[in-house]
């Protein structure tokens, strides 16, 4: 055990998780590369869990941070603050939403939370619908919402939490009908959901769900289950903590693939706006977000030298198309990873899109999650100079790929082929 793991167990919870068996320090990082303690040079294909989007050490970022660091890093929402506006006026215009407000936080979690928040006093309920195989985050009420038991540490909750089924296209009582009929199934679920409760507030859900190991309805379904929704004025919130700002290639928000029915009424966002830096947020109908009749502050959502970053990062983005890199790039990728997958047999599945892609695995000759294999395969694809992530929900494992979106087909290259050789050391 090394000094600093030795010191990191001694003094932080030991439900902080760490990957690896030999726990690594990232010290320094330049675009889609980062070092270790020792030295090491790793092709980064999990950018801090999705949070370093664009890339490391992006100069225009670190260029924005830095300058402001110099003039001042915070000074709260008490006080007007320019960055923040100009940013809010960015993301809003881009959110979808007619007359929208931004509200900014320091997680998703925290964003979650608040969409929370504004829903049960809009609609003056605490009923909540979620997906099952959901993660929201670890605050007290995005736990109780979050369909994954391996991320629900308590059944306690301030919320009365009803699951929905359609998060997961390949398991599941549906899963062997097809889209139409899938969406059609999901939908009468909802319907009979809704005739056994009071109307809730909102029905919350990631339109690919992250730490469930990647998985996704059909396109369409949520615009499916707006208009049952509608139907009781319940509210749409759609969380692209991990899907926003261009990701999935074909979208800049991962709600445009269900969008027929509408934008949602609130969308939360955080991780990679930031590139790194520390930022999440609300957007509503003003009729919503405006629904708080007590003050709210937020001491450091919004502050000045995190919104400096995110104006830098979204410009860069925006500026250098990188939905249209992670669409082309990303394609490349999961063909490339699907060829591989057809000759192993404990590859259940490829799955996703753009920059976003999970590899279910399983054991060989059955449908049973494969964790064992899913951590040698971690392991591997480390030793050879390659990080990746891994998740999953309900008796499923999954490897999660998802590299800054300024990726090159050169690295792309690269990457799929430490991780066949990761995958075929394990099957």
């Amino acid at each position: 055990m090394n000094e600093l793991f030795a010191r990191h167990r001694q003094v932080l919870p030991d439900w902080l998780a760490l990957y690896y068996d030999e726990p690594l320090e990232i010290t320094h990082g330049e675009g889609r590369h980062v070092w270790d303690a020792d030295g090491n040079r790793y092709l980064d294909f999990f950018g801090g869990i999705l949070t370093t989007m664009t890339a490391h050490a992006l100069p225009e970022v670190t260029k924005a941070v830095s300058e402001q660091a110099g003039r001042i890093i915070h000074s709260s929402t008490l006080y007007l603050n320019r960055p923040m506006v100009e940013l809010a006026e960015r993301v809003a215009h881009l959110s979808g939403i007619p007359d929208a407000r931004v509200f900014f936080t320091t997680s998703g979690t925290e964003a979650n939370d608040t969409a929370l928040l504004l829903a049960t006093t809009y609609r003056r309920t605490n009923t909540i619908l979620a997906m099952r195989n959901s993660y929201h985050g670890r605050s007290f009420s995005a736990v109780g919402i979050t369909g994954n038991k391996g991320w629900s540490p308590t059944s306690l909750s301030p919320l009365q939490t009803l699951y929905v089924h359609g998060g997961v296209r390949t398991r599941g009582p549906y899963a062997e009908l097809n889209d139409r009929d899938f969406i059609a199934a999901c939908v009468d679920d909802l319907r009979d959901l809704l005739g056994h409760t009071r109307p809730p507030a909102a029905l919350i859900a990631e339109p690919i769900q992250g730490v469930g190991g990647f998985t996704s309805p059909p396109d369409g379904l949520y615009a499916a289950f707006r208009k049952v929704l509608q139907e009781q004025g319940i509210l749409w919130i759609a969380d692209e903590v991990q899907t926003g700002w261009g990701r999935t290639g074909e979208h800049f928000w991962g709600w445009q693939a269900h969008g027929q029915s509408g934008p949602p009424d609130i969308v939360t966002f955080a991780k990679g706006i930031g590139n790194g830096m520390s930022i999440g947020g609300v957007i509503a109908r003003a009729e919503i977000m405006n629904s708080l009749d007590s003050n709210s502050i937020s001491t450091f959502g919004g502050t000045q030298i995190t919104m400096a970053a995110g104006l830098a990062n979204l410009s860069y983005l925006l500026d250098h198309d990188l939905q249209g890199n992670a669409r082309r790039v990303g394609g490349l990728l999961i063909e490339r990873l699907r060829a591989v997958a057809a000759q192993l047999p404990g590859v259940r599945e490829v799955r996703g899109r753009g920059l976003m892609i999970g590899v279910e695995l399983v054991k060989p000759g059955t449908d049973e999650a494969d964790p064992k294999s899913a951590s040698a395969v971690l392991e591997a694809a480390r030793e050879a100079g390659l990080l990746i992530g891994k998740g999953g929900g309900h008796n499923t494992s999954a490897l999660r790929i998802a590299p800054p979106l300024s990726l090159t087909v050169a690295e792309a290259e690269e990457g799929a082929a430490i991780l066949e050789q990761a995958l075929r050391s394990a099957y």
